[in-house]
């Protein structure tokens, strides 16, 4: 039940950061639900081989390059999936920060509701 509401909060923060940010556009609720489960599986199964393969970027940058990691992942997840579209590296990076932020925010509201 807590990866429904990890989900649900995911696809929240997607809705979020289209309404916030030019350049990432979700046509509507069930599409950021699965730009969510699409961007959670990218998390899960590339992102740690992409940290280990830009390992020494990330060291020569102390952990910035992370950011452009998170960019190109929610940016491949706009080539993925329908209706929800990433136009550019620049709204892609913001995109990935905005999203971390108001999706941990989220979360933790419902782990406080628990």
């Amino acid at each position: 039940m807590q990866l429904v509401f990890i989900l649900i909060a995911n696809a929240l923060a997607i809705l979020a950061t289209a309404y916030l940010i030019p350049g990432i556009e979700v046509s509507n609720f069930m599409t950021a639900v699965l730009a969510a489960l699409v961007l959670g599986l990218f998390n899960v199964f590339l992102r740690p081989i992409l940290s280990f393969l830009a390992l020494p970027a990330n060291l020569l940058t102390l952990g910035l390059f992370s950011w452009v990691i998170s960019a190109f992942l929610l940016w491949l997840t706009g080539r993925v999936v329908g209706g929800f579209d990433v136009n550019g590296f620049l709204p892609a990076l913001i995109g990935g920060v905005v999203i971390a932020f108001v999706s941990t925010f989220l979360q933790s509201l419902v782990k406080k509701i628990k």
